[in-house]
């Protein structure tokens, strides 16, 4: 056996053990996230105010047999909201994903530029005018809402950025962004009456509370799409962290691709809005902890961990929110901010010590 055949196998048997290590990583951080959202659901649904026995609840849950007290408890209250918190967490996770990869920054999120104040700003404005001529507004025409103002709040970050090189700079331009539609927000509660202050108060400052099986049935189509299309632009992701011109060389539309990522992380973070309200941190902090647990940025791999990650984040604290100072319920940004503004901090020191 002459010396290039003996470069050639230690090569391979190299490439092999590295190969082995890195689909072990994957399989135990993909375990991890499967065994923390079986431990989350069983939690969300066994606590509580009202306790209810774990037999009484699986009981429940398979034959929707019981008290009827606790048959509305757990089918009315507890799984919709669980699993509309799961959906809309791994949305916003996505969503996140999707606009670092945009912008090429792990810093960039939907909350930070002012993509969800712009969709809070025009569901507010449904919630307060709409409401009072037509005296009823569908899940779909929120979405809907939130779409179009999560759209006009890009369409001007896209403006800026194209003056705009430096990142820093860009993240001051999209929080004044969503100052401006906070400013218009609370413009247009003024003339709101003082029952309409209350609730939409209560939603913007975000929560999971009183979802319906509607809304888990609209938040599954438009998510699901929306998570089915990401998986799609895996390959084209993947070639376009490389740079603009590689994924140009690999036969990728830039300016199509470019638009489809925002369309994607617009409907994404509007679907969450819609329905729970702002939610601020999630979108930057659970991809970057799902990259650093991972070892990679492979699209592939990375969007589901994301997605799961996002759902495992937001179950975890909807869980604190509603238990932590019982019976009294915090709102579900505050407890994002306490978990995910420190990954935000770590995240900015750790690439000024790279500089």
């Amino acid at each position: 056996m002459d010396a290039h055949s003996k470069i050639s196998i230690s090569d391979k048997f190299t490439y092999h053990s590295i190969n082995a290590k890195r689909r072990l990583r994957y399989a135990i951080v993909f375990i991890a996230l499967a065994i923390a959202l079986c431990v989350v659901v069983i939690l969300n649904i066994n606590t509580g105010n009202i306790h209810i026995p774990v037999r009484e609840i699986v009981k429940i849950i398979f034959t929707k047999t019981g008290a009827e007290q606790d048959v509305n408890i757990i089918w009315k209250i507890r799984l919709p909201r669980m699993i509309m918190g799961g959906i809309l967490g791994g949305a916003l996770a996505l969503s996140g994903f999707l606009l670092q990869t945009f912008f090429e920054n792990p810093i960039a999120g939907p909350f930070v530029l002012g993509i969800s104040s712009g969709a809070k700003m025009v569901v507010s404005i449904i919630m307060i005018f709409v409401i009072q001529y037509i005296g009823y507004v569908s899940s779909w025409m929120m979405v809907a809402g939130a779409f179009s103002g999560a759209i006009v709040a890009t369409f001007f970050i896209l403006l800026v950025s194209r003056v705009v090189k430096r990142m820093a700079a860009l993240l001051v331009a999209g929080i004044m962004i969503g100052y401006i539609c906070s400013a218009v927000t609370d413009f247009v509660i003024t003339f709101a009456s003082d029952s309409d202050i209350v609730n939409l108060h209560g939603w913007s400052q975000g929560s999971f509370s009183g979802m319906n099986w509607d809304n888990v049935l609209i938040s599954v189509i438009v998510v699901g799409a929306a998570f089915c299309c990401t998986l799609f632009l895996s390959k084209p992701i993947g070639a376009f962290q490389m740079g603009e011109q590689y994924a140009q060389s690999m036969g990728v539309n830039v300016k199509r691709f470019r638009m489809f990522l925002i369309l994607l992380s617009s409907i994404l973070s509007a679907t969450v809005t819609a329905f729970a309200g702002p939610i601020s941190f999630v979108g930057i902090a659970v991809p970057f902890l799902m990259k650093r647990a991972l070892g990679t940025a492979r699209p592939l791999t990375v969007i589901p961990a994301t997605f799961f990650g996002g759902a495992v984040f937001c179950m975890v604290c909807d869980l604190v929110a509603r238990t932590a100072f019982s019976p009294t319920e915090l709102k579900i940004s505050t407890v994002t901010s306490i978990f995910g503004a420190p990954v935000v901090i770590f995240m900015l020191l750790k690439r000024h010590k790279k500089r």
